[in-house]
């Protein structure tokens, strides 16, 4: 089964107090695309400008993305600096330039229309809707969203809720989105929105998933050393939207599985800056850090 994601594909400038980069590849689509890759066949829809390498290119290719769905247009690519202090759950944006964003028009090549999984990044919801008019009859739509968009489009937000099965969100945006201070009433909230089933972000702290059949409590994976968390959570997504595609079985032990294999991704992505650490991942690394989550829970009955 294939896997569809709309995000961004960024250039980053980032700084924390393990070192800084200037100007590296990042974006949401990449980061989700890249994790993903490692499970399933990914089609990537996104823009860049002119003054995108050609080496990031055949990076994507190498990895087996198809960017068919990749516009290059006049222009400069979306640009994002920020800094990370030692609380590195916490990302301070020191400058967003949109660029050939601003005017990000999403369309679908033919070939991806018909993409059973898709998976909607962090963009406008306006932008998330127009997609999933693309697409024919998908089997399963997740999506991601953040505070700007909650505080400046919330009606667009909600609408484009009503036809995502999987909202992936952190803490902060899902008691903004719900107005519920207490975690498992804004997820029950959000529920009445659309989607049916939760996946709440806590960083260093793990996820929590939300649905009908209970909730799911999956830990973080207790890194030593930790140099750049940016795109952790796209790679969260990455990680688990690639591995249910690859069984294409969306019941209720295959969603915490893929919790856990979200989470192996993500714990790789902060190992270094930019996409350096899942670049270099193997097949083995991934397997052994999920046999090391199962292991970091493990209790014996009474």
């Amino acid at each position: 089964m294939g896997l569809l994601v709309v995000g961004s594909v960024a250039f980053d400038s980032v700084e924390t107090p393990f070192g800084k980069v200037k100007d590296v590849l990042g974006g949401s689509a990449t980061y989700f695309s890249t994790a993903a890759s490692y499970f399933t066949d990914v089609q990537l829809v996104a823009v860049v400008g002119r003054d995108f390498p050609d080496k990031h290119i055949q990076f994507l290719k190498k990895r087996k993305i198809d960017i068919s769905g990749l516009q290059k247009a006049s222009g400069k690519t979306f640009r994002w600096k920020g800094k990370y202090d030692f609380d590195l759950n916490q990302a301070h944006t020191l400058d967003t330039q949109l660029n050939v964003f601003a005017s990000f028009n999403p369309k679908l090549p033919e070939t991806y229309r018909n993409t059973e999984y898709v998976f909607l990044a962090n963009i406008d919801p306006v932008l998330q809707l127009q997609v999933l008019r693309q697409v024919i009859k998908p089997k399963l739509v997740a999506c991601d969203t953040m505070n700007f968009w909650i505080e400046k489009k919330p009606k667009e937000l909600k609408e484009t809720l009503k036809y995502v099965d999987i909202l992936t969100i952190n803490e902060a945006e899902a008691r903004e989105l719900s107005k519920e201070s207490n975690l498992v009433k804004a997820a029950r909230q959000i529920m009445t929105f659309g989607p049916e089933v939760i996946i709440v972000k806590r960083g260093e702290y793990g996820a929590l998933m939300f649905s009908d059949s209970g909730i799911f409590s999956a830990p973080a994976y207790p890194i030593e050393s930790v140099f750049d968390p940016t795109g952790a959570g796209d790679s969260f997504a990455g990680g688990f939207m690639g591995y249910l595609s690859s069984v294409d079985n969306i019941d209720d032990a295959n969603i915490r599985q893929a919790i856990i294999v979200g989470s192996v991704m993500a714990s790789f992505d902060v190992e270094d800056f930019s996409l350096n650490r899942l670049k270099k991942l193997t097949n083995l690394e991934i397997e052994n850090r999920y046999n090391e989550f199962k292991q970091l829970t493990f209790f014996e009955d009474l």
